[in-house]
């Protein structure tokens, strides 16, 4: 018997020998690369080891030894694209809009610091499959509702469970700020604008609270849930997501954050957010868009005013990124390359585009470390395209990987579309 479990031992022992010295790392070459800082390579050697990216560099630059490497793939004439980012959406939290059943994304209460999106989040989702077919392979999984709404989380679009996924937990607490006028009449229809009587009893709702928490922060007292979640806006170890999209609002919301010297701060919405932009540029302010696929929401705004945003968001120098919140925002949010797209369509320079799913969300996230651009020693999450990825006439994707590892790109529309195309 100890023969027996010695001779095991050893083959054991050799075969992680024989995988240790076969663990070469992998070869991308030849494809055009798209940073996600704004640069891009033609003509790339991209390698990865061990989950990470090694190499970046433009081949014809380089001289490039084939038995180094495990596998090398040949990606003339193909396109690489760090891993689209989608925050501020409840991919994950819901299934089916229709069904309240397959709903987790809102709790019952109006101030909810302590609910956490995390331990929420289904890697079982088959709308996820279908989102990252577009290269969207993570996002910032947020809760709805109420005044506090509660706790987001940046997840990985794979994973037996919600501890394997997450990349970032409980990044922040979302607040949604209280509207200070709104228009009255149906939807379609002109009316007048008005005051909302209840916006100031609610900011200083939001103040009371923050004031408890602060307080809370600097002296220990009997364990509160709700106030202990709220320590990280204190200390910067999260950040305070303030959902708002009138320029006053969002004002009032700067001024709220400097009162409690919150240094993490980042509007979400921020549909006025160009008639502030000297504001936010100097309180260092980052804007979490809304989708651009829509229409203003004041009648007197330009049609295209969603559209040519992001590039004047951009020379006007703020850290943006692009979401696509809203109707059915989880099933849509594999359209989030082509809202870039149509960011690029007017004014928004291409690879500044990318950086507004990628790098910039990542930075705002705070995640950049790790995620969000093709650069030496973060993780090797990024995918192949043989077209465009931001133009949906063009965008294929052909493989994926998160953190090194190629994820399958199959899924339910897929083998519905397999299933009857060919009966």
């Amino acid at each position: 018997m100890m023969n027996k479990i010695v001779i095991y031992l050893i083959i054991l022992f050799s075969a992680f020998n024989i995988n240790a010295q076969n663990n070469k790392p992998i070869l991308f070459l030849g494809a055009t690369t798209h940073i996600g800082n704004g640069k891009k390579i033609q003509n790339s050697a991209i390698s990865i080891i061990d989950g990470k990216i090694d190499i970046v560099a433009n081949a014809s630059m380089i001289r490039i030894d084939s038995t180094a490497f495990d596998t090398i793939f040949k990606l003339y004439d193909k396109h690489i694209y760090p891993g689209f980012i989608v925050p501020n959406t409840t991919l994950g939290i819901t299934e089916i809009d229709a069904v309240r059943a397959s709903n987790d994304y809102r709790e019952t209460g109006k101030i909810n610091p302590n609910v956490r999106a995390l331990i929420a989040y289904n890697t079982d989702s088959k709308i996820s499959k279908t989102v990252r077919s577009n290269g969207v392979l993570l996002a910032q999984v947020t809760p709805r509702g109420g005044l506090v709404s509660g706790q987001s989380s940046v997840m990985y679009l794979d994973g037996w469970n919600w501890e394997d996924a997450v990349c970032r937990s409980d990044d922040g607490i979302h607040i949604n700020w209280p509207i200070s006028y709104y228009q009255s009449g149906w939807w379609g229809e002109p009316g007048d604008v008005k005051k909302n009587k209840e916006y100031a009893d609610k900011k200083n709702e939001l103040y009371n609270l923050f004031k408890k928490a602060n307080s809370y922060n600097k002296k220990s007292q009997i364990f509160n849930l709700k106030l202990e979640s709220m320590k990280g806006l204190f200390n910067s170890t999260k950040t305070l997501y303030v959902h708002a999209n009138n320029a006053n609002d969002m004002l009032d919301a700067i001024d709220f954050s400097n009162y409690f010297k919150i240094k993490k701060i980042v509007i979400v919405g921020g549909e006025d957010a160009l008639k502030i932009s000297d504001v936010l540029k100097k309180n260092n302010i980052p804007i979490i868009l809304k989708r651009i696929h829509r229409l203003p929401e004041k009648e007197d705004s330009p049609i295209d005013a969603p559209f040519t945003q992001p590039a004047e968001l951009e020379k006007a120098g703020v850290l943006f990124c692009l979401s696509y919140s809203g109707d059915m925002e989880a099933m849509g949010s594999r359209n989030l390359p082509f809202t870039a797209g149509t960011a690029v369509a007017y004014g928004l320079d291409y690879e500044k585009a990318i950086s507004s799913i990628t790098l910039n969300t990542a930075k705002i996230l705070g995640i950049d470390k790790k995620c969000g651009s093709i650069e030496k020693g973060k993780e090797a999450t990024f995918f192949i395209s043989s077209g465009d990825a931001l133009d949906m006439r063009t965008n294929k994707i052909e493989k994926a990987y998160i953190k090194g590892k190629a994820i399958n790109l199959n899924n339910h529309q897929r083998e519905l579309f397999n299933k009857y195309s060919n009966k």
